[in-house]
């Protein structure tokens, strides 16, 4: 993934986290919003600390 896709990535998580926390369906919503991979977002959240919470398929 290109740098400026990853600071887009970056930059969605921290606006839609709150309390270092993210809902699982928003990660989804980023990831099709973004056009990555959702590991992508998950290996994101796990760099900028950010916990996603409310998954309901195992994923993260």
């Amino acid at each position: 993934m290109d740098r400026e896709k990853q600071k887009e990535l970056k930059e969605r998580i921290l606006f839609e986290a709150e309390n270092l926390k993210l809902p699982c369906h928003k990660a989804f919503d980023i990831a099709s919003e973004v056009d990555c991979p959702l590991t992508e977002v998950g290996k994101s959240c796990n760099e900028a600390g950010i916990k996603v919470v409310g998954c309901q398929l195992g994923c993260f």
